[in-house]
């Protein structure tokens, strides 16, 4: 019945939620209308999971949806192999931080940041 799934956010400023999935997370851009100028919606993706990114304006003329981008109704979670490097790079990029990295339970170990318009980044790896 259903093919495949992603999970679209709204922005506020498409261009910096590129930047940052696309340069500091390392998402790879699949899709992007239009593609002349700037976009009001792309898509990206990472292993097996893609996000999108959808601008305000356009949630509101194609679907007549009220977006709220940052309010932590989701937290986005990003697997690497080491959270600390992963934390201490995105910082010193700007990226605002949420939780420090930590020592989570179930030999994981976390660190919350947000990306340009407040969502909630959960960078995740195994504790060695």
């Amino acid at each position: 019945m259903f093919e495949s799934a992603l999970v679209n956010l709204y922005t506020n400023d498409i261009e910096a939620g590129i930047r940052f999935y696309r340069d500091l997370l390392g998402f790879t851009e699949t899709f992007r209308t239009p593609t002349e100028g700037v976009p009001e919606h792309v898509e990206l993706r990472l292993g097996g999971f893609t996000v999108g990114l959808g601008t305000v304006d356009a949630a509101r003329r194609a679907h007549g949806v009220t977006a709220e981008p940052g309010r932590p109704a989701m937290a986005l979670v990003v697997w690497t192999h080491d959270v600390d490097s992963a934390f201490a790079r995105l910082t010193a990029a700007g990226v605002p931080a949420v939780q420090l990295p930590h020592d989570s339970g179930n030999d994981n170990r976390n660190a919350l940041v947000r990306d340009p318009d407040g969502n909630l980044v959960e960078i995740v790896s195994k504790v060695a």
